[in-house]
């Protein structure tokens, strides 16, 4: 006796048929893709206008411990790598269709319209203002950030060591100071030298009278500023 064998495609589609008319289905999930169509397109908009800076209404038992942020623990990140913490509308780089899809189950999750979103970038990722690898946040109030979403490449960790001589102005000096060091060790000793006491730190001061100069008339002249100063600076020559 032989059994004829079960299609499930077949058995799917027939209690379809029964449960709802082809055309009745059609419309709901039209529906449903119109309704996303339209949530993201919100969601495109917020992130590319000005939007409220009010705290966001999150609920605390649905929240993820390891996405809430400071922003002295911002900031710190922000001043060791040279980035910036500045609104989602000045940034000009193309926000991937990911963080809109995380931000509207945030909003589904949590019931809410989220608002005044601020990113993590360099610098050359924002529309700055003229004075004369990003990670997406939403405030929660009181300093406190939420992390919705990181994209790109990973920061390089050589990063922190290249932008280490201008994250301040003691680390500026400090900089400095080594390299005139540097070069007056390599000045070569000749009979002056060896007559003049302390011949070696007059070269040494008269080093780092140029270098300090020098450095630093051609850092202020290209309009750049510390990393203390420029994390939060909508302004990219200040």
């Amino acid at each position: 006796m032989f059994v004829n064998k079960l299609n499930l495609e077949e058995s799917l589609l027939s209690r379809r048929k029964k449960f709802k008319s082809e055309a009745a289905i059609l419309l709901e999930v039209k529906a449903l893709f119109t309704e996303n169509d339209i949530d993201r397109n919100l969601i495109a908009t917020k992130l590319s206008q000005k939007s409220s800076t009010k705290p966001n209404q999150l609920q605390f038992d649905l929240l993820e411990t390891n996405k809430i942020f400071h922003l002295e623990q911002i900031k710190t990140i922000c001043i060791d790598y040279r980035l910036r913490f500045l609104d989602s509308d000045i940034f000009k780089n193309e926000i991937p269709e990911e963080a809109i899809s995380k931000i509207r189950m945030l909003e589904k999750t949590h019931n809410t319209s989220l608002n005044g979103f601020k990113i993590i970038a360099p610098s050359k990722a924002f529309h700055l203002l003229n004075y004369d690898d990003p990670l997406l946040f939403v405030p929660m109030g009181n300093d406190y950030y939420y992390l919705i979403h990181q994209w790109g490449s990973e920061m390089n960790p050589l990063r922190k060591l290249l932008v280490l001589p201008i994250k301040n102005l003691g680390n500026f000096t400090i900089t400095t100071i080594l390299l005139s060091v540097v070069v007056a060790l390599l000045v070569p000793e000749n009979n002056l030298s060896k007559s003049v006491p302390l011949a070696s730190v007059i070269v040494f001061l008269f080093a780092f009278k140029s270098i300090f100069a020098v450095f630093a008339y051609y850092f202020f002249m290209m309009g750049k500023n510390f990393n203390e100063e420029i994390w939060q600076r909508k302004y990219y020559n200040n």
